[in-house]
């Protein structure tokens, strides 16, 4: 779905960074470049949008892509112009897994559920297409924490089991994009923190059923409701 073929240890074309088995981008990419290589790096950076915002991953590098882009130059102490580069590039590397996943979570941390991802209100490579961009997402909170763990309760889940732990019929995570945060962090640390990494949904104390865990995903429109955090 995502993967690009490519073995660890590859090397990439003059001018880009060192790749490794996932992915890599052969072009430096600013704003007014579009393609598959623009939709990979939005993945990556979309945890990125700034106070209440959501990235599109469209494969359009305009001035939301451009500004993600900067903000995670900045997070990382990189030259922040917003245009990806060699530097950026190699961060990302740095920062991912062979298999896309960004270097602090994993697909089996995202599915306790149903290990092969069917069952749910989307296709298996949807749903698992959808708990990657949440990944990047969490990657991005987690690092704005202080790099610090953040552990998750649930994530995606079949119409079965989704059922059997009393969740929602509408519920998000049968799409494999909604994640259920406890841990390290209180939960309004986590509530607060979450509004800047692309969030569009997110539950905390107050809300009912809620006071022992955070619940994120990236719905299409914006539910933010954490009453004892002052959210």
């Amino acid at each position: 779905m995502l993967m690009a073929g490519l073995t660890a240890g590859t090397i990439a074309t003059a001018g880009t960074a060192h790749a490794d088995g996932c992915y890599t981008w052969s072009r430096t990419l600013s704003q007014g470049a579009s393609g598959a290589d623009v939709t990979q790096l939005q993945i990556r950076v979309a945890g990125y949008p700034g106070y209440g915002g959501v990235l599109a991953l469209d494969g359009s590098y305009g001035p939301a892509t451009a500004a993600a882009v900067k903000r995670f130059q900045q997070a990382y102490g990189l030259s922040a112009d917003g245009v990806a580069g060699p530097n950026t590039f190699a961060k990302l590397y740095e920062l991912q897994d062979n298999d896309c996943t960004p270097a602090h979570f994993t697909y089996a941390e995202m599915n306790k559920c149903n290990s092969d991802w069917s069952g749910g209100k989307v296709s298996a490579a949807t749903a698992k297409s959808n708990a990657l961009r949440t990944m990047w997402k969490l990657e991005a909170l987690r690092h704005a924490l202080g790099d610090k763990a953040i552990n998750l309760s649930s994530g995606f889940r079949s119409v079965s089991c989704n059922a059997a732990v009393g969740g929602a019929s509408n519920s998000r995570h049968m799409y494999g994009y909604a994640i259920d945060l406890v841990g390290s962090h209180s939960f309004c640390t986590l509530a607060k923190q979450a509004r800047s990494h692309g969030f569009n949904t997110i539950l905390g104390p107050g809300y009912p059923d809620h006071n022992d865990h955070v619940h994120l995903d990236h719905s299409s429109s914006r539910f933010w409701s954490a009453p004892n955090c002052g959210i």
